[in-house]
């Protein structure tokens, strides 16, 4: 076998350099030589983060084999990518070719900074980069390693390390490598469970328990809305379900209700329908302080948080959330014409933009979640706040928009609907959205709708021109 050249690709605070040290402890113990290197980037998504590890086997560490610091395009053996697009990095970076390198990687996703920033679904395509990722390597075995993780409580790290060991991949014997965790003494049953399961599943035994995936809060839906749903064309059923089940948790089931009565007249076109509430559903639960304070006090919240930093149930942490509320978000949340009035002494004196309390809340204490979960319960007062009437009335404006939009075609009454992805976050980010909606409906929705224009083919330029706006990075 020689020396098993070997490079993990994986993000700030997953474990990266965990996972090496077991490799390297785990070659100790077995007697062979090895050596590792790393070139750290930021945390999470903002950066890179490399090892790369070379171990020899019995025979060339009875020797004195010569390591390399860093990888060489085309030589590297053993690829690791703890998620999708960094085993495709580390493809186009030529350290993953056909002719040499087996490519184990988690095809679960983590959205870079211009994915999460896009307005619209700025996600790549998975199935384009599984497929470029096939195409570069001489074999492979991919899986939803995060998904085992979470769903086995244990770190991704200790999951990567065991399907290592199912597939073969380095010369250290699989029991050698679980004992290295063992001796490393840091949540020592949690990572073995996720060794377990990575081993499980690589060596291709079955796993004891499915990974579960997420559910809403709000289900199941009440019987009488999912009756009222069993009475759409089936194509919406399912798109109306989960729209039901949201705004349910975001408000109530009256509010919910509010949502079935506002679909019921696109009933007759099962395709707009389906359209309508899917962009209908986002809309109805538009962000605000309130619905942020809702999703921080999760009770599943600081769970997800120790699985992502590999803390232990028994293990200390320290959670800071940052909040920087302006003179808009705090008029959204006032009485309509009290919230207007602040709105316009604030522009007045030119402070409506500028303005801002800066707040660090520490979630993990009672007092700091206490404040949160205060801020969550004014769900009942949020359809007597300014915010929400606006937001009703633009809502209802959008979708009158659509059924004028049905008398020139239904292609076009499709992309008008589509109009709403243009609407989306808060604060600047959403007021530029709404500026950018507005001037799309008056310079491209109205004039077809009002035939004051001859355009051939509206819904296709209209369909462009959302495309463009979405993908600009103003």
């Amino acid at each position: 076998m020689g020396t098993t050249r070997l490079l993990i690709a994986a993000l700030g605070g997953e474990g990266g350099g965990v996972l090496t040290n077991w490799l390297v402890s785990a070659a100790a113990a077995q007697g062979l030589k090895a050596q590792a290197t790393s070139v750290p980037g930021v945390a999470q998504r903002t950066g890179a983060t490399t090892y790369y590890l070379e171990i020899a086997d019995a025979d060339d560490s009875a020797g004195n084999p010569v390591f390399a610091l860093m990888p060489v395009a085309g030589d590297v053996d053993v690829v690791v990518a703890s998620e999708l697009l960094e085993a495709v990095r580390m493809a186009e970076r030529g350290f993953v070719v056909p002719e040499r390198t087996f490519l184990l990687a988690s095809t679960h996703r983590v959205l870079t900074m211009h994915e999460r920033i896009a307005r619209g679904d700025g996600a790549r395509d998975a199935s384009s980069l599984m497929e470029a990722a096939e195409h570069a390597s001489r074999a492979r075995f991919f899986a939803d390693l995060a998904a085992l993780a979470n769903a086995k409580g244990a770190p991704l790290n200790s999951v990567l390390l065991g399907a290592m060991a199912g597939l073969n991949l380095t010369p250290i014997p699989a029991n050698t490598l679980r004992q290295a965790i063992e001796t490393g003494g840091i949540a020592v049953a949690r990572n073995l469970a996720g060794f377990d399961a990575g081993f499980e599943v690589a060596s291709g035994l079955e796993i004891s328990e499915e990974p579960e995936g997420e559910t809403s809060p709000a289900e199941p839906v009440a019987a009488s809305l999912e009756a009222r749903i069993r009475l759409l064309p089936e194509e919406a059923r399912e798109i109306a379900r989960i729209g039901v089940a949201r705004l349910t948790d975001y408000q109530s089931q009256a509010y919910a209700a509010r949502y079935l009565d506002r679909l019921a007249r696109f009933t007759d076109d099962p395709e707009l329908l389906r359209e309508v509430a899917r962009h209908l559903a986002v809309r109805m639960s538009f962000e605000d302080i309130i619905r942020v304070a809702q999703l921080k006090t999760r009770a599943s919240r600081l769970e997800a948080v120790r699985q992502e930093i590999g803390v232990g149930a028994d293990e200390p942490f320290e959670l800071v959330d940052f909040f920087k509320p302006g003179i808009p978000e705090i008029s959204d949340m006032l009485p309509p014409s009290l919230g207007r009035w602040l709105r316009s002494w604030a522009e007045r004196r030119g402070i409506l933009e500028t303005a801002h309390f800066g707040m660090k809340v520490k979630t993990n204490t009672i007092f700091g979640f206490g404040r949160i979960w205060l801020l969550a319960k004014l769900k009942r007062w949020r359809p007597h706040s300014l915010r929400f009437q606006e937001e009703q009335q633009a809502i209802e404006a959008w979708l009158s928009l659509i059924t004028e939009a049905r008398g020139v075609s239904s292609a076009f009454a499709l992309q008008t609907a589509d109009l709403a992805r243009l609407v989306k976050g808060y604060g600047d980010t959403y007021r530029r959205g709404q500026e950018t909606y507005r001037q799309v409906v008056s310079d491209m929705v109205r004039p077809v709708i009002e035939k004051k224009t001859a355009v051939e083919d509206p819904e296709a330029q209209l369909k462009g021109a959302i495309a463009g706006i979405l993908a600009s990075p103003a």
